[in-house]
């Protein structure tokens, strides 16, 4: 074969290699599946006692796991608990942080004092106390108190039965709640075709499950252990691979999404709005002055939060940031580069620190859309 031939098909490999190296790292690979409750704390309970939230969504849990693995080899499935042991809450957002993962799935059983309340529904993180979501928000951070008498060192001060804990909770949005919001939207479209067809849609509540997740991350209540026609589906093993495959069909969408924005350079935006009570104005305020009178070129953009960061926050992780006000958010970005091949060249990089990254071409200050 001549040498010239062996060059060609050598570089081909290569090219081919590289571009799968390269959209491996953008690609969802990790998944951190949550099963509530475990050990000691069982969780939600029948009205006779017999049946236990704990062992519900462990069952699914396990069950949905297998499914990802199957049909997603390359994705890593990693579960809070694998076995009746109890993991606190805090623990769980670790497991979730430690390993980096791309999506967190917690899955719940619902209860209620009103034995009528049936239905699913899918919570994201946020400060909705209306009656209904701060039941099942109260209920679910109750767990907290059989951490030990330290939880209150743990959790910030928070004081589970005590509603001005909450109040808190007003001036946090969830990290990423635009794509928690996309994975809570489709599990419910799934559900509708589920064994308990009562959809009682998306909410948000302040769950410390998901308060410090650094990725998008949803809150599943397959239903009512408290309503008899809920506990019978609930408590029979057929469904269970039934609530596993429809929150999988959720997962294949969101995965489908998730890359699809990535290997288009778009990248899904990071919402990040913890407040930042010493934000360092004047220096930040004038890094944005010098954005707005630039000319049309590209820039990578790494967060969007609604409030300003200092120059020291660590969710900056040391990088020179400047930041573009768009609407009520502060989108914070790296470089300026005058075309997109050199924007595409440090995006590598960057995506290092931020694997959210992607590029954004900015016009008069503005961002714009990058086919303009």
């Amino acid at each position: 074969m001549p040498l010239r031939v062996l060059l060609v098909i050598f570089s081909l490999l290569w090219i081919s290699t590289s571009r799968g190296q390269e959209n491996s790292m953008v690609m969802l690979k990790k998944v951190v599946i949550d099963p509530g409750h475990g050990g000691a704390d069982p969780g939600a309970v029948s009205a006779d006692r017999k049946v236990l939230e704990k062992n519900i969504t462990l069952s699914v849990s396990l069950k949905l796991g297998e499914l990802i693995k199957k049909s997603y080899p390359e994705i890593e499935v990693i579960y809070t608990r694998k076995t009746d042991v109890f993991v606190a809450l805090d623990k769980r957002t670790e497991i979730a942080n430690k390993n980096k993962a791309d999506l967190f799935i917690s899955i719940h059983v619902n209860a209620a004092l009103a034995r009528a309340a049936t239905g699913s529904e899918t919570f994201v993180m946020g400060a909705d106390k209306s009656s209904s979501n701060f039941e099942v928000t109260m209920l679910e951070n109750s767990v907290i108190m059989m951490e030990g008498d330290d939880y209150a060192t743990k959790y910030e001060g928070f004081d589970p039965n005590n509603p001005e804990s909450y109040i808190i909770f007003t001036l946090l949005q969830n990290a990423h709640l635009e794509q928690s919001l996309e994975m809570a939207s489709l599990v419910q479209k799934h559900f509708n075709n589920g064994p308990i067809k009562v959809s009682r849609g998306i909410k948000q509540g302040p769950l410390l499950v998901l308060w410090k997740t650094s990725m998008p991350s949803v809150l599943i209540e397959l239903g009512f252990i408290s309503n008899p026609f809920d506990l019978k589906i609930l408590n029979n093993r057929t469904n269970h691979d039934k609530f596993a495959s429809l929150i999988f069909n959720a997962f294949k969408e969101y995965k489908q999404i998730y890359d699809k924005n990535y290997s288009n350079g778009k990248g899904p935006e990071l919402i990040d709005s913890i407040p930042r009570r010493d934000a360092n104005l004047p220096q930040n305020r004038a890094k944005k002055e010098v954005i707005q009178q630039s000319e049309t070129h590209y820039r990578v953009q790494i967060l969007a939060v609604n409030k300003i960061l200092r120059t020291n926050s660590p969710d900056l992780k040391g990088r020179d940031a400047n930041f573009i006000k768009m609407g009520n958010l502060y989108k914070y970005t790296i470089g300026v580069y005058p075309t997109i091949d050199l924007a595409k060249e440090a995006l590598g990089s960057i995506r290092k620190d931020f694997p959210q990254a992607f590029i954004i071409l900015v016009r008069d200050g503005t961002i714009v859309p990058l086919n303009k």
